[in-house]
């Protein structure tokens, strides 16, 4: 496997990449529904980091929305393509993510990441970056809540309480198990909140953490051990 190098023209700096970031955010779309939960396909992707070696992995898993059967797995490994800057990750990363979504055969459907939406200090994470770029619906389901506040959502599978930004919603904590610490929900593109969410427990039925996370995590780990262990240029 070859090793993405960073773009010509991507962004160096803290204020071109903001100065992008603003350019692209007047582009999304917040006004579609979206596909509905449990039809076609939905793609989880995720990275891993080996800081060392300025070395990203990425992996874009298709999962059959309805079965939630794996249609196609697809990984890149490149350089991390920007310092490390709070609300400007996604340009260390998405070249590579862009690599490994370029790389697959089959229609990726709604794509969802590890990450963030409209739940991001500029109404701009990777979830909305990736929507914007190739022009898919696409969700953010984060593990932690960032800097936003919310309050505890009932104990039931499907309770939510707003993720809020200044009264604002911008995402949604959501209980995908009985019991079990929420998941941090955000529109990305091209999909209402609320349908973010109803996909989010279509694709959680046993875990806290989607399936499409759990593969698509599990993948670029294994896909940056073994370009190391292949021996990837530092």
């Amino acid at each position: 496997m070859g090793i993405i190098e960073v773009p010509a023209g991507w962004p160096a700096d803290e204020e071109t990449a903001l100065e992008v970031q603003r350019g692209l955010r007047g582009r999304l779309v917040l006004t579609e529904e979206g596909p509905p939960a449990g039809e076609g396909h939905v793609t989880g992707l995720d990275v891993a980091y080996d800081d060392e070696r300025d070395l990203v992995a990425a992996a874009a898993v298709v999962l059959d929305a309805r079965t939630l059967a794996v249609v196609e797995r697809a990984t890149a490994v490149g350089r991390v393509s920007f310092p490390y800057v709070p609300g400007l990750l996604a340009f260390r990363e998405i070249p590579t993510v862009l690599a490994a979504l370029d790389a697959l055969t089959a229609d990726p459907g709604l794509l969802v990441c590890d990450g963030y939406g409209l739940a991001h200090p500029r109404r701009f994470g990777l979830a909305s970056h990736l929507g914007v770029l190739t022009g898919r619906p696409a969700i953010g389901v984060a593990k932690n809540p960032f800097t936003f506040s919310y309050e505890q959502p009932g104990p039931d599978r499907g309770d939510f309480a707003p993720l809020l930004a200044g009264g604002e919603e911008v995402g949604r904590a959501l209980r995908t198990r009985r019991g079990v610490k929420p998941v941090f929900v955000s529109v990305g593109h091209r999909i209402s909140l609320g349908n973010a969410c109803a996909h989010t427990l279509a694709l959680a039925p046993r875990y806290r953490i989607p399936e499409t996370t759990r593969h698509a995590d599990a993948l670029c780990r294994r896909a940056l051990a073994e370009a190391l262990t292949a021996g990837a240029a530092p």
